[in-house]
């Protein structure tokens, strides 16, 4: 496994697996699956409804805690202080931990201030070895830079090859946030893992498109938690780090961007809406 190492000297897995979308009752076999085949970075979140099942897998492991890199996120119902505060604790609870690698706020709604005042506590406290958020755009990304005791170390925001935020990635790289993807395969959109730029560069390293994409976003600075329930699709996605791309296939992947959301726009209005909305009804 390769690592970047964040602002504060904590090292990142690359890669890592991410469990969105996996019910609490597949996740533990799924997490299992996953450290057994090599993974030691976990992302969950506490809306995920999954984080007991990824603390459980730790448990059962048999690897080290210290080998592993476990990421969670505070839901919108947890905004503020207190209620940050006390959502850290209960998500160290459910993970069987003392510790978390890394803490992010999941949406940049309510007041996310106020949790973030209550992460930079828990980081200073050591329940917390890093901090960052997820889904903040430029704008709210660098207001937080700009007042926050402690930066963010990571931002975890949409990142594939029909959408490679290379704006957003500029200003992370300025204010010194590592770059992390979700939804890396862009949950299979726009014919992800048939495309023919991506295959045909694909076989000349004997990978799939899917090998491919997470490469590009290697390459490109970016940490990806891909995810999958298929153990072999684990170890196929695990399986990129014995190749590289030239410059001409990085531009021809590069070439893909949109420059747009597959999934949800944060300055549209209505997507905004829905958002918070849900914030408000999903409580967890």
């Amino acid at each position: 496994m390769e690592y970047v190492t964040l602002r504060n000297g904590v090292k990142m897995p690359k890669l890592g697996y991410g469990v969105f979308q996996v019910s609490n009752e597949e996740c533990e076999r799924c997490v299992l699956d996953a450290i057994s085949v090599g993974y030691r970075s976990i992302d969950t979140a506490q809306s995920y409804g999954n984080e007991e099942a990824v603390g459980s897998a730790v448990q059962k492991s048999g690897v080290p805690r210290e080998e592993l890199f476990l990421t969670s996120k505070i839901w919108m119902s947890n905004a503020g202080y207190e209620k940050a505060k006390a959502s850290i604790d209960k998500s160290l609870q459910r993970m069987k931990t003392d510790y978390l690698d890394l803490m992010l706020i999941h949406q940049p709604f309510g007041d996310y201030y106020g949790a973030y005042r209550a992460m930079e506590e828990a980081y200073k406290a050591g329940k917390l070895r890093a901090i960052g958020v997820s889904n903040f755009y430029p704008d709210r990304l660098i207001d937080l830079c700009q007042f926050a005791e402690v930066s963010p170390m990571v931002n975890q925001v949409e990142t594939h090859v029909f959408q490679q935020q290379k704006v957003a990635h500029e200003y992370m790289k300025k204010y010194g946030v590592q770059h992390e993807a979700w939804g890396p395969f862009a949950e299979g959109k726009k014919s992800c893992f048939t495309n023919p730029v991506l295959v045909e560069i694909g076989q000349n390293y004997g990978k799939t498109a899917a090998q491919t994409v997470l490469r590009f976003l290697i390459q490109s600075d970016v940490v990806v938690i891909p995810k999958s329930t298929h153990k072999e699709r684990m170890e196929q996605n695990l399986d990129v780090f014995d190749f590289a791309l030239s410059d001409a296939e990085m531009d021809a992947i590069r070439a893909l961007d949109e420059g747009k959301s597959l999934f949800f726009d944060h300055y549209d209005p209505a997507t905004v809406e829905m958002l918070t909305n849900m914030g408000k009804t999903r409580i967890v």
